[in-house]
């Protein structure tokens, strides 16, 4: 095990040296695809993904599927250290990425490594280190969809510390125009669209959706986004803004925009429904054995790839998610060590996984 440990330390100290922003990621993939040259792993491509199997793949098991993101964000002005350096200090490895999401990454690499040759494992292991994580993007882990949709079950590493997100809160972006009807500020003519949007916003404001996830609660709807208005003298006829919907599995992406729409005066265009909320039932093995080894379960409300999976998925990993996009990020090194071995841990006592249809 510290072999094990020392090795994926090093790859996360590597990682953390080579920049690796959303799009820019192919130093990073260089880096992992070096890493598994180095151990005699094969691997594949696509773009800057990079994602490998188990020894003794067997088409007849199910395939559990590994996941975490090489791509960072960029460094704000507010770091006192060099993002690109890494340091340990007082027990902390601090450097750009190193929590978000270098730990979790090197420790299910680390966790693939360690059952790459076993002849015995009840299902198939594939770990992808993917990119655009951070944007969510279409050459990231959507570009594998052909990859994951052939796996049973996902454990995807973002900083949880340790914990197990069973479920985690989609987003759907909402563009919403209200019409009204132009006029002179001075006389009491026209329908100011201001006034019609304030009466929506009070509704999202206040509305509670009836139907709510058992971990997540309820979906949460905010307006984050107004314009309206050119001249001080003229009623507007347009108001538009735009809301930020945290969804959750409770209700269809669809069955909500109509169920708003019923409620408001505006037009309501959803940007995008990609980035789907996520829910694995309570009776699953990945939860189930989790919850026999004492690891607590919980809902997220950060996004990750899991909203882009179509597969039964965790989220959990080494790091905290608060640190996550912070200056000067860290990660305790004990921490990864913890990681590494929860995963191990978790791995090598589930029994099994459902078959895919």
């Amino acid at each position: 095990m510290d072999t094990l440990f020392n090795k994926i330390r090093q790859l996360l100290e590597q990682l953390i040296s080579t920049q690796s922003f959303s799009r820019e990621e192919g130093n990073a993939a260089q880096v992992i695809r070096d890493f598994f040259a180095k151990e005699g792993i094969p691997y594949e491509t696509r773009l800057h993904n990079t994602w490998s199997y188990n020894l003794h793949f067997d088409n007849s098991k199910p395939t559990l599927l590994l996941n975490s993101h090489i791509d960072t964000v960029k460094p704000s002005s507010q770091w006192t250290k060099d993002p690109f350096t890494p340091v340990v200090e007082d027990g902390k490895l601090f450097g750009l990425g190193s929590n978000d999401a270098g730990g979790p990454l090197v420790a299910l690499i680390g966790t693939f490594l360690h059952f790459y040759a076993a002849e015995d494992l009840p299902f198939n292991i594939c770990m992808i280190a993917s990119a655009e994580e951070e944007i969510s993007g279409q050459n990231g882990i959507a570009l594998l969809q052909d990859i994951t949709e052939q796996c049973a079950a996902a454990i995807v590493g973002e900083p949880t510390e340790m914990e197990m997100a069973t479920a985690e809160r989609g987003l759907m972006v909402i563009d919403a125009e209200v019409k009204g009807v132009a006029g002179h500020a001075a006389r009491d003519t026209g329908v100011n669209a201001i006034y019609k949007a304030i009466d929506d916003i009070r509704w999202f404001r206040d509305h509670q959706l009836e139907k709510q996830c058992p971990v997540l609660g309820p979906t949460k709807m905010t307006v984050t986004v107004i314009e309206a208005g050119r001249q001080h003298n003229v009623v507007p006829d347009t108001c538009k803004y735009v809301i930020d919907v945290r969804t959750t599995a409770a209700y269809g992406y669809d069955e909500l925009v109509a169920f708003m729409s019923q409620h408001v005066h505006a037009s309501l265009t959803p940007r995008s429904t990609r980035l789907q909320p996520s829910i694995i039932p309570e009776d699953h093995p990945l939860v189930q054995t989790g919850k026999a080894l004492g690891i607590r379960t919980f809902g997220s409300a950060t996004l990750s790839d899991q909203a882009l999976l179509k597969i039964p998925s965790v989220k959990m990993g080494p790091g905290k998610s608060e640190r996550s996009h912070t200056a000067d990020e860290f990660i305790f090194v004990e921490e990864l060590r913890k990681g590494l071995e929860t995963y191990i841990h978790l791995i090598k006592n589930l029994p099994c996984l459902p078959v895919k249809n």
